[in-house]
């Protein structure tokens, strides 16, 4: 039972959703199922679009995270319905020509990055055959052959925005547990082990950022450590560090936002004040308070405890504020590429009313209003519609309106007969994608050319159908934004039929 209880637990860490389970309540489990087999030397065959890897056995399609296309393993099934089953490799038999060797310590564990030990090239075939396989099966409509992938040039430190969460109960790994090491200090600054909201798994070195990120993160850290102050204990609820937002724009301005469980204002300073002195490069400096049960800040007052409350992106000679709360594409660079070729694909000429569905912070909205007539941008979030507004003044751009509301109440026949009917929409929705109403006034206001920019190619091909008897798809753009996950953008332009 020992051994059974301990494979248990291996198997459960190594899988999403895990939790603690005690010997006497694996006993119960135990005795009400029965234990699922290991299956050997299986060959996997694909990857699926969630970013697992796929086998066959006999009738059964098994999901597998981390394994590569070519891999023979054994696989120690964790669920199994009717017709596909869940499971993990615990042995991994022969290695496939696809499979390199993962380049960060905490591959495995954190719960990204998940595509490390894919070669780069094979990503970005797995992501075109995702959008593939999306208008195939999910749209079933007529579109033109994909144009290749847009691969992003930097695939390590791309990310302009990385978010970590302190806790006094670091995560220990199954190695860990068995070496028998006392571990008297369980601080942590890291990521959530996903699935587990209390679990935090510490991070020594994270490759998705410039290392500067690592340097603030490590030194408040030890900060905390070596002064006593006390880390977020996510079961209780208290502790006076709790979280920590690092901002490194392309520009190269840097924002910090530290986020304090404890209204304790002479250790808060403390904190602020090492956290100055150590990185004079930071040009934002902000904190917030906050006592709630969620980590969320967007309806917290941020203080600015030194330098700027925003820090500048900039394309094309275009300036963008970005502040604590603003939404940005975190791929810079990759950013440009997307906004570039969502512009080409609308094909202005300077004389068009272009209507910018989601707008968020207007960086679309921004970026093609030098070559058109007239932009209207719509977005739910009022503070995103605000910072639109100050990035539109700022460039100078006064052909533009921006709008607050849910897209489905704002966008109407009343709406539009008010501010015009649009020659373009370019509608980049979250990977929800379009609510029906939202694509049956689209379809109403009948624009001569949509770009439909998406970051879930299936809820894309599913909004695609709905278009479809008005709009035939012209042309096909995928654009990696994250190297080493299954996910990807993907641009559609559509033109009215005849």
């Amino acid at each position: 039972m020992w051994r059974r209880w301990r494979e248990f637990l291996t198997n459960r860490r190594a899988s999403r959703g895990y939790k603690s389970v005690s010997l006497q309540k694996f006993c119960k489990m135990s005795r009400k199922r029965k234990e699922l087999p290991v299956l050997e030397n299986i060959t996997i065959t694909d990857v699926a679009a969630e970013g697992k890897a796929i086998a066959r056995v006999d009738n059964l399609v098994v999901f597998v995270p981390y394994a590569a296309p070519g891999d023979v393993v054994d696989i120690k099934l964790d669920k199994k319905k009717h017709s596909y089953a869940e499971g993990h490799v615990v042995a991994l038999k022969t290695p496939s020509a696809n499979r390199i060797e993962p380049f960060c310590e905490h591959f495995t564990l954190c719960g990204g990055c998940k595509w490390q030990h894919l070669p780069y090239q094979f990503q970005l075939q797995c992501k075109q055959k995702q959008v593939q396989d999306a208008l195939e099966r999910i749209a079933k409509v007529e579109f033109p052959p994909i144009t290749p992938i847009l691969g992003s040039e930097k695939t390590t430190c791309y990310r302009n925005k990385m978010e970590y969460t302190f806790s006094n109960k670091k995560w220990l790994t199954w190695e860990q547990m068995k070496s028998g090491e006392e571990f008297a200090d369980r601080t942590a600054a890291g990521f959530h082990i996903p699935g587990a909201f209390d679990k935090v798994l510490d991070i020594e070195c994270c490759h998705l950022q410039d290392d500067l990120g690592n340097r603030i993160r490590l030194f408040i850290k030890e900060f905390g450590r070596e002064n006593g102050l006390s880390f977020y204990d996510l079961r209780e609820q208290r502790g006076l560090l709790r979280t920590l937002m690092i901002r490194i724009a392309s520009t190269g301005e840097v924002m910090i936002v530290m986020s304090f469980g404890e209204d304790d204002t002479a250790n808060i300073e403390r904190v602020m004040n090492a956290i100055a002195d150590r990185f004079p490069e930071i040009t934002s400096l902000l904190y917030v308070v906050n006592t709630k049960v969620n980590d969320t800040i967007g309806d917290l007052d941020v203080v600015t405890f030194k330098g700027n409350d925003f820090i500048v992106e900039q394309m094309e000679g275009l300036k963008f504020r970005v502040g604590p709360k603003s939404f940005y594409q975190t791929n810079s660079l990759q950013a440009y590429e997307l906004y570039k070729n969502a512009r080409e694909a609308a094909r202005l000429n300077g004389d068009e009313l272009v209507y910018d569905l989601y707008t968020g912070t207007g960086t679309i909205a921004c970026f093609v209003a030098r070559h058109c007539r007239h932009v209207i941008g719509i977005e739910y979030v009022p503070e995103a519609i605000e910072d639109a507004k100050v990035n539109a003044a700022i460039n100078g751009l006064e052909n533009t309106e921006f709008y607050a509301g849910d897209m489905k109440n704002v966008l109407t026949r009343e709406f539009i007969a008010e501010h015009g009917k649009p020659d373009v929409m370019i509608v980049d929705p979250p990977r929800a994608g379009m609510h029906e109403d939202v694509v049956k006034v689209i379809m109403e206001a009948a624009p001569r050319r949509i770009v439909y920019v998406s970051c879930n190619p299936a809820t894309q091909a599913r909004d695609l159908a709905l278009l479809d008897p008005m709009y035939r798809i012209e042309s096909v753009q995928p654009v990696d934004m994250f190297p080493h996950t299954h996910h990807v953008e993907n641009i559609v332009a559509l033109t009215l039929r005849d």
